[in-house]
């Protein structure tokens, strides 16, 4: 029974451990990527710093850099509470395997003075012809065998309760040497971000001073944005159009025929713009396998960090509202399709390209590229280089969007997190 327990309890552990180690490597994996975006928004602001003339979207990297940050914390924390958890479940192993070992030592002790006191090939036959009857010595001469194999059982046991003894103070100790680490690390990222906190505080003042300047920038950038979404809304609707057009005409055709067939017409019921949009075979599986993959499309760059998200926002004198998000990216990365689909236009305004995908009722709206590699017409594929991004006064920025009809979609609850 007790050497039942002792592998239950190593099963156990071996799990747990098991457990433990699969959660820290996906923090460690969490920890990276966020340090990566991290160091992508750094690298962007030192850019921003040279120029000496504080923009928007300099704030926004910043304010993004910062919430990185906690969120870097936060992982450390939670892998602090993992190691907590295996240094605790590992000492109480410690501790149990220590019992464990001392009483099977014990026990062993007691089988070696038992075989030490019957080591003479006498004293064994002397106890086998004591039996009262044949039974009762074939019983023990059994019982004399599976001694000396239960014997030697019992120090394979203590060998292997050693090893993993050993084996679990290895690890116990580092453990407690990656605490020690990562508890220094925290105090680094706190201690940065203080900094960055500081340097936020200064912004945000020099940004009260030059508020009147950024709600100019600001005024100009609606301005801007409302010309490139009367084009885009203009396109969709152009769709729309063509696609009820396509709709009537097939109607009209079938009714045409229904009557030279002496048929009743078939009667149609009435379409909604996403109808009309998915009226073909093709346009229709587009339409799906995009609504499928909701959640996990690919983004449109190979790395960056949203600087600002959908909605509406606070700056400027009466606010604003952002139909997709703002991805913040490296100088010269490639702008990629998230999904395979027609080109829909690709069109200047004021200075910038952008280039927008139908995929069945759904479209993407990629914004500030230079150098698109697409043409209106072309069959896209997902992944595949549309341009590359455009460098701002704000660093290089792409705007995405997406749509369903005429709907504006909040593009992170599609992109992969």
């Amino acid at each position: 029974m007790k050497l039942h327990k002792l592998l239950l309890l190593l099963l156990f552990v071996t799990f747990a451990s098991s457990a433990i180690a699969q959660s820290s490597s996906q923090l460690k994996r969490k920890k990276e990527a966020i340090q990566r975006e991290i160091e992508l928004l750094q690298k962007n602001l030192n850019k921003a710093a040279q120029s000496k003339k504080l923009t928007l979207g300099e704030i926004r990297a910043l304010n993004t850099k910062i919430s990185l940050m906690q969120s870097k914390i936060t992982v450390i924390n939670s892998e602090i509470k993992n190691l907590d958890n295996e240094i605790h479940e590992n000492t109480n192993t410690v501790h149990s395997l220590q019992g464990q070992l001392a009483q099977l030592k014990k026990e062993y002790a007691g089988m070696i003075r038992f075989a030490q006191r019957n080591k003479n090939s006498y004293d064994k036959m002397m106890f086998i012809f004591a039996a009262k009857d044949f039974n009762q010595a074939y019983k023990r001469i059994k019982y004399l065998q599976q001694f000396g194999q239960y014997r030697k059982k019992q120090a394979d046991y203590i060998q292997g309760t050693e090893k993993n003894l050993n084996y679990k103070i290895v690890v116990l100790d580092k453990s407690l040497k990656a605490k020690s680490s990562l508890l220094r690390e925290q105090e680094t990222e706190q201690s940065k971000l203080a900094k960055n906190k500081n340097e936020q505080s200064s912004v945000l003042s020099k940004f009260s001073k030059q508020e009147r300047q950024f709600s100019q920038d600001i005024a100009r950038r609606k301005k801007q944005q409302s010309a490139i979404d009367r084009q885009i809304r203009n396109a969709i609707q152009r769709e729309i159009a063509l696609a009820r057009k396509r709709a009537e005409e097939e109607a009209r055709i079938a009714a045409a025929k229904a009557k030279a067939d002496n048929k009743p017409a078939p009667v149609e019921r009435a379409k909604t713009t996403s109808n009309y949009l998915t009226a073909t075979p093709e346009a229709a599986k587009l339409s799906a396998g995009f609504e499928n993959n909701r959640g996990r499309l690919p983004w449109p760059v190979g790395q960056g960090s949203i600087t600002e998200g959908f909605g509406r926002h606070k700056e400027g004198e009466a606010g604003y509202t952002n139909d997709g998000v703002n991805i913040l990216t490296s100088e010269g990365a490639s702008v990629r399709a998230v999904f395979g689909g027609d080109v829909l236009f690709v069109t200047m305004i004021q200075g910038i390209y952008v280039v927008a995908l139908r995929h069945g009722d759904y479209f993407t709206i990629y914004q500030n590229i230079k150098s698109p590699t697409v043409a209106k017409g072309d069959k896209v594929d997902t992944r595949q280089t549309l341009g590359t991004v455009a460098t701002t006064s704000d660093g290089a920025l792409l705007h995405f969007e997406i749509m369903r009809g005429q709907s504006k979609l909040n593009p992170e609850a599609w992109i992969a997190k």
